[in-house]
């Protein structure tokens, strides 16, 4: 199930930084949050779910995470740069071990098509979105909120913060 949501026009804060073409933002996991800014147009974001199906192989959601990306690509058109929250502390090894086989499964699709990626740490979006590093989920909804979006979960919020951070010029 995807969820998708646009703010209204006028709410999309476009700073000043000007995109050379489609930039993704993710939040990585079989709940991925992702928002997607064009270089002229509406902030766009939402939710995908990639869970193994009962009798399904392990490796199912990766490829259909893979298969995403490649939608995306072809609808965004093209994507010249992917953003993704880079956590370094997990809640636990299934935790731990979700977020490196999609890792591993997005940093693969960006080297094959040759889209720059880049990690940011969690407490640095955070700060960003609301002036505090360890700010709670709810906390972050709140921001996104605050600035015209309208996340359904915390994927979604982390997503649109990330994607506010670059914006504001802080990609390298």
């Amino acid at each position: 199930m995807s969820h998708h949501s646009t703010p209204p026009p006028a709410a999309s804060p476009r700073a000043a930084v000007t995109l050379p073409g489609a930039v993704l933002a993710l939040d990585l996991g079989q709940h991925t949050g992702w928002a997607l800014a064009y270089p002229r147009g509406p902030i766009t974001s939402g939710t995908e779910t990639f869970k193994a199906g009962r009798f399904e192989g392990g490796g199912m959601p990766l490829l259909r995470f893979a298969a995403w990306l490649d939608e995306l690509q072809a609808k965004a058109g093209p994507l010249t740069a992917v953003v993704f929250e880079e956590v370094r502390a997990h809640r636990g090894t299934a935790a731990a071990h979700t977020y490196g086989a999609f890792l591993g499964q997005l940093t693969a699709w960006c080297e094959l098509h040759q889209v720059p990626y880049q990690g940011v740490p969690v407490g640095t979006i955070k700060k960003h979105a609301t002036g505090r590093g360890n700010a709670g989920k709810d906390e972050v909804i709140a921001a996104m909120r605050a600035k015209g979006f309208y996340p359904a979960d915390d994927n979604e919020a982390d997503a649109l913060a990330l994607l506010q951070w670059v914006l504001k010029g802080g990609a390298r």
